[in-house]
């Protein structure tokens, strides 16, 4: 009976603690938590709103209804410093109930009359509480320990405030944890004194100050109602435009230009070029990107009529790297590619793994440098959205190597699957049977 009763127990301080994980949104306001219970009994008190805040005039209009009739012994465990999550972390609330530091606390209020819970009673000082106690029982308060409560006489006719002060973790010598269940000790020990004595008590438990003061912002100050969450804006550079007489004609957006020779990379996206030298018309565009530090690089394009698609298309048939007296010539029509009204895009396009841009073996200096564009789009033709890029023209293409894996296991497991239904539906059974009551079957053999 008494294993049963206790673990009957066990999920009320659990639930105290989430019951102070549900308050503990919404203020910016320091607050202890103050927890009372009584063997007589205690008046309701009404159901307030999660986040709610109670005052110390909420407190007093209280505790003058409870302590308003006839004299009372009230017993105030004043812990050096108390929060809410105190008894998140140590009481339980996230499953371990064995290892809680309150098991005492938690048996006292599951076995009192009535109880009341505050998680978050406005704190405006360290003397607030025993001051407004001292105000209602019109009494001093004595300070005890177990030790002397048990050799002292209670006076029942008159009020009685006996303190019993609680010390917290400080970091020296204990953990919380394990000062938070002597605490308990204490209290346990307390109440089995004022039980021996058969004297009647109201208890309080609660701190000088809190132990966690976490600035938060009330929840009037936020907007009432849903709201969209959105991605903050990057701040993203604008693309390379060259214009001509008749607007903008070429077009080239990369998140990194970068560029190696002997294996050391320059990012060439970070500076400013000059378009001095770039060009466009008709049917061919250069852009021509001159660099400070004495890099050039030339974009060459060039559009054209394909009678098979019906349409005109534009390539990238070039990318010439010029620095220090050398040059190196890169070939990208093969890989660079797009109908002339759109633009191309690649998430990297570089010259030496699954290159679009091919060294031209005809340039000794080809195979020193290296190049590799990251999230390159580039337009020469066709601009007809003015300085935004016209649909774009992806070198990914839909069927990729795994997607034509994924297809052709399917088709090769369909294949045996329609075999082996196949197979199985050309099976036949035996037609004819032989009677043991009936002559045998007989089955001419012939030579």
């Amino acid at each position: 009976m008494a294993g049963a009763k206790r673990s009957s127990q066990r999920p009320l301080l659990a639930f105290i603690g989430f019951f102070f994980a549900i308050f503990a949104t919404g203020s910016s306001t320091a607050q202890v938590p103050l927890l009372m219970w009584s063997s007589d009994g205690l008046p309701p008190l009404a159901s307030s709103s999660a986040g709610h805040i109670t005052s110390k005039d909420q407190l007093t209009a209280y505790l003058t209804s409870a302590f308003g009739s006839g004299p009372k012994t009230v017993l105030l465990f004043l812990q050096d410093k108390l929060s809410k999550d105190d008894f998140t972390v140590f009481g339980g609330a996230f499953g371990n109930k064995q290892d809680s530091a309150f098991q005492n606390l938690e048996a006292a209020l599951q076995s009192s009359s009535s109880s009341l819970t505050l998680p978050a009673l406005e704190w405006s000082g360290s003397a607030a509480i025993l001051a407004l106690l001292q105000e209602e029982l019109g009494v001093s308060p004595l300070l005890v320990d177990a030790d002397t409560l048990s050799h002292l006489s209670i006076n029942t006719s008159a009020s009685n405030l006996l303190l019993i002060n609680l010390p917290y973790c400080t970091g020296l010598q204990k953990s919380c944890k394990e000062v938070l269940h002597n605490n308990d000790e204490i209290i346990g020990k307390v109440l089995n004194i004022m039980k021996a004595k058969n004297v009647p008590y109201t208890a309080i438990y609660t701190g000088l100050q809190p132990s966690r003061v976490i600035s938060e912002t009330s929840v009037s100050e936020q907007p009432v109602g849903r709201s969209l969450l959105q991605l903050a804006v990057l701040d993203v550079k604008p693309p390379i435009m060259f214009n001509s007489s008749d607007g903008p004609c070429i077009m080239l957006w990369a998140q990194n230009l970068s560029i190696s020779f002997s294996d050391t990379w320059i990012d060439l996206a970070t500076q400013t070029p000059s378009l001095t030298g770039s060009l466009c018309n008709s049917s061919n565009a250069l852009l021509v990107l001159s660099y400070a530090s004495g890099i050039t690089l030339r974009f060459a394009m060039s559009q054209r009529f394909y009678s098979v698609s019906a349409r005109n298309w534009f390539t990238l048939d070039s990318v010439q790297l010029q620095s220090n007296g050398q040059t190196a010539s890169f070939i990208g029509s093969r890989g660079i590619y797009a109908p002339a009204e759109y633009s191309f895009h690649c998430q990297s396009v570089n010259s030496f793994q699954d290159a679009l841009l091919v060294p031209n073996n005809t340039n000794s200096n080809t195979t020193q440098w290296k190049l590799n564009f990251i999230d390159f789009q580039i337009q020469g033709f066709g601009l007809a959205r003015g300085t935004d890029f016209s649909y774009a023209s992806d070198c990914a293409g839909f069927f990729t190597p795994g997607i034509w894996m994924g297809l052709l296991t399917s088709l090769l497991m369909l294949y045996i699957f329609a075999y082996g239904l196949h197979m199985i539906m050309q099976l036949n059974t035996m037609d004819r049977f032989d009677d043991p009551k009936g002559p045998s079957i007989s089955v001419p053999q012939t030579e």
